[in-house]
């Protein structure tokens, strides 16, 4: 299935996590963007919203995070636990970081063809590794 480039919730890609058996030809991107964002630690709903608006650089609207960080959570990929009354943490389960990994291998193994592209990716890890700053401040409020 391939990625409609005016409507960011089609599901995209064909790949299956196969340790894990979870079918991602049914996520969208915008929730792949949330797996993705979750890959660095817990974090409550206000939270992944601002680093999500922040990498799209234009707003998330409530009533499109909320439900598909259910989906999210009904497809074992995070869990939801409840910090207090209002607030709800996101995390990813095990199969949540398998299946984040198996779609990183199955992308490099396609846009890995040579070694100087090898070399592109050695240099995005290593200089991720290099700089790496907690992405928000204690309370995992503030997008920095």
């Amino acid at each position: 299935m391939s990625k409609d480039k005016d409507s960011p919730d089609k599901p995209t890609g064909t790949n299956r996590s196969t340790a894990q058996n979870v079918y991602t030809t049914d996520l969208t991107a915008f929730q792949w963007d949330i797996l993705v964002t979750l890959s660095r630690e817990p974090m409550y709903g206000l939270a992944i919203k601002r680093h999500l608006e922040a990498y799209y650089n234009s707003d998330v609207n409530h009533g499109r995070l909320y439900p598909n960080l259910d989906t999210l959570v009904e497809r074992n990929l995070i869990t939801k636990s409840e910090l207090d009354k209002r607030t709800n943490q996101y995390e990813l389960t095990t199969t949540g970081v398998a299946t984040v990994r198996d779609r990183f291998d199955w992308m490099l193994s396609k846009f890995v063809t040579d070694d100087e592209r090898a070399e592109k990716i050695t240099d995005l890890v290593e200089q991720n590794n290099a700089v790496r700053t907690p992405a928000t401040d204690g309370d995992n409020d503030e997008v920095r």
